[in-house]
Protein backbone atom coordinates (compact mmCIF):
# COMPACT_ATOMS: atom_id res chain seq x y z
CA UNK A 1 0.00 0.00 0.00
CA UNK A 2 1.31 3.39 -0.91
CA UNK A 3 0.71 7.02 1.19
CA UNK A 4 1.57 9.95 -0.06
CA UNK A 5 1.75 13.69 1.55
CA UNK A 6 2.86 16.65 -0.08
CA UNK A 7 3.49 20.32 0.77
CA UNK A 8 5.07 23.44 -0.29
CA UNK A 9 7.59 24.94 2.19
CA UNK A 10 8.87 28.63 1.47
CA UNK A 11 12.56 27.74 2.07
CA UNK A 12 15.46 26.18 0.16
CA UNK A 13 15.74 22.25 -0.03
CA UNK A 14 19.25 22.91 1.83
CA UNK A 15 16.71 24.22 4.23
CA UNK A 16 14.51 21.54 4.54
CA UNK A 17 16.87 18.65 4.33
CA UNK A 18 19.02 20.41 7.28
CA UNK A 19 15.64 20.44 9.20
CA UNK A 20 15.53 16.55 8.43
CA UNK A 21 19.38 16.47 9.70
CA UNK A 22 18.92 17.71 12.89
CA UNK A 23 19.55 15.45 16.06
CA UNK A 24 16.22 16.01 17.47
CA UNK A 25 14.26 16.09 14.29
CA UNK A 26 12.21 12.91 14.95
CA UNK A 27 11.35 14.18 18.47
CA UNK A 28 10.04 17.34 16.64
CA UNK A 29 8.00 15.64 14.17
CA UNK A 30 6.24 13.12 16.55
CA UNK A 31 3.40 14.39 17.94
CA UNK A 32 2.54 13.33 21.22
CA UNK A 33 -0.83 11.50 20.20
CA UNK A 34 1.40 9.68 18.06
CA UNK A 35 2.37 7.18 20.14
CA UNK A 36 6.16 6.83 19.20
CA UNK A 37 9.39 7.08 21.40
CA UNK A 38 12.96 7.37 20.52
CA UNK A 39 15.14 5.22 22.39
CA UNK A 40 18.47 5.80 20.18
CA UNK A 41 18.68 8.28 17.50
CA UNK A 42 20.50 7.65 13.80
CA UNK A 43 23.63 9.42 14.05
CA UNK A 44 22.77 11.16 10.38
CA UNK A 45 20.80 10.65 7.47
CA UNK A 46 23.85 8.61 5.89
CA UNK A 47 23.25 5.45 4.67
CA UNK A 48 23.42 2.96 7.44
CA UNK A 49 22.49 5.02 10.26
CA UNK A 50 19.88 3.47 12.02
CA UNK A 51 16.66 4.91 14.71
CA UNK A 52 15.41 2.65 17.34
CA UNK A 53 12.19 3.36 19.10
CA UNK A 54 8.93 2.00 20.62
CA UNK A 55 5.32 2.52 18.88
CA UNK A 56 2.39 1.70 20.66
CA UNK A 57 0.44 -0.54 18.87
CA UNK A 58 -2.74 -0.82 21.52
CA UNK A 59 -2.79 0.77 25.25
CA UNK A 60 0.13 -0.24 27.44
CA UNK A 61 1.27 -2.71 24.21
CA UNK A 62 4.67 -1.18 22.63
CA UNK A 63 6.87 -2.62 19.94
CA UNK A 64 10.43 -2.36 19.16
CA UNK A 65 11.20 -0.59 16.14
CA UNK A 66 14.33 -0.42 14.00
CA UNK A 67 14.85 1.76 10.52
CA UNK A 68 18.07 2.12 8.88
CA UNK A 69 18.93 4.80 6.22
CA UNK A 70 19.35 2.95 2.85
CA UNK A 71 19.80 6.31 0.95
CA UNK A 72 21.00 9.78 0.94
CA UNK A 73 21.41 12.18 -1.64
CA UNK A 74 21.48 15.67 0.22
CA UNK A 75 19.33 18.30 -0.52
CA UNK A 76 17.14 16.52 -2.10
CA UNK A 77 16.51 13.21 -0.75
CA UNK A 78 16.50 10.60 1.99
CA UNK A 79 15.00 6.87 2.42
CA UNK A 80 14.64 4.46 5.57
CA UNK A 81 13.40 1.24 5.89
CA UNK A 82 12.13 -0.66 8.82
CA UNK A 83 13.83 -3.53 9.96
CA UNK A 84 12.36 -4.32 13.06
CA UNK A 85 8.83 -3.50 14.11
CA UNK A 86 4.48 -3.38 13.49
CA UNK A 87 4.77 -3.26 9.80
CA UNK A 88 5.55 -6.54 7.35
CA UNK A 89 7.89 -4.11 5.48
CA UNK A 90 7.80 -0.08 5.29
CA UNK A 91 9.87 1.95 3.33
CA UNK A 92 9.73 6.19 3.52
CA UNK A 93 11.15 8.10 1.26
CA UNK A 94 11.39 11.66 1.62
CA UNK A 95 12.21 13.90 -1.12
CA UNK A 96 12.60 17.96 -1.43
CA UNK A 97 12.23 19.39 -4.74
CA UNK A 98 12.85 23.03 -5.48
CA UNK A 99 10.38 24.43 -7.26
CA UNK A 100 9.24 28.41 -7.92
CA UNK A 101 8.67 29.94 -4.31
CA UNK A 102 10.26 27.21 -2.42
CA UNK A 103 10.63 23.74 -1.90
CA UNK A 104 8.04 20.53 -2.54
CA UNK A 105 8.13 18.13 0.48
CA UNK A 106 6.71 14.73 -0.92
CA UNK A 107 6.63 11.89 1.71
CA UNK A 108 6.01 8.66 0.02
CA UNK A 109 5.39 5.71 2.42
CA UNK A 110 5.32 2.07 0.42
CA UNK A 111 4.11 -0.45 3.56
CA UNK A 112 2.45 -3.69 4.24
CA UNK A 113 0.38 -3.79 7.06
CA UNK A 114 0.75 -6.38 9.39
CA UNK A 115 -2.16 -9.13 9.84
CA UNK A 116 -1.79 -9.96 6.13
CA UNK A 117 -5.56 -9.93 4.64
CA UNK A 118 -7.39 -8.37 8.15
CA UNK A 119 -4.69 -5.68 8.31
CA UNK A 120 -4.83 -4.87 4.38
CA UNK A 121 -8.32 -4.93 4.53
CA UNK A 122 -8.83 -2.26 7.81
CA UNK A 123 -5.50 -0.67 6.33
CA UNK A 124 -7.65 2.44 4.67
CA UNK A 125 -9.91 2.71 7.89
CA UNK A 126 -7.11 2.29 10.18
CA UNK A 127 -3.87 3.05 9.09
CA UNK A 128 -3.73 5.60 6.33
CA UNK A 129 -6.43 8.40 8.08
CA UNK A 130 -3.71 8.45 11.10
CA UNK A 131 -0.84 8.54 8.39
CA UNK A 132 -2.97 11.50 6.71
CA UNK A 133 -2.92 12.99 10.64
CA UNK A 134 0.30 12.30 11.24
CA UNK A 135 1.92 14.17 8.25
CA UNK A 136 -0.31 16.68 8.17
CA UNK A 137 1.32 17.46 11.41
CA UNK A 138 4.94 16.92 10.67
CA UNK A 139 4.59 19.11 7.47
CA UNK A 140 3.40 22.38 9.59
CA UNK A 141 6.21 21.61 12.30
CA UNK A 142 8.87 21.26 9.25
CA UNK A 143 7.07 24.33 7.36
CA UNK A 144 7.31 26.71 10.88
CA UNK A 145 10.81 25.76 11.58
CA UNK A 146 11.98 25.94 8.08
CA UNK A 147 10.10 29.21 7.43
CA UNK A 148 10.76 30.83 10.45
CA UNK A 149 14.51 30.11 10.19
CA UNK A 150 14.49 32.03 6.55
CA UNK A 151 12.88 35.07 7.82
CA UNK A 152 15.28 35.33 10.33
CA UNK A 153 17.91 35.19 7.83
CA UNK A 154 17.03 38.23 6.21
Amino acid sequence: MRFVAESIIRATPERVFAFHALPDALERLTPPWAGSRVLAHARSLEVGARTLGEIRVAPFVWIRSEFEHVACEPPHRFVDEQRRGPFRSWRHEHRMTSVEGGTKLVDVIDFESPFGFIGRALAPMVILPRLKRLFSSRHEVTRAWCEASVATDR
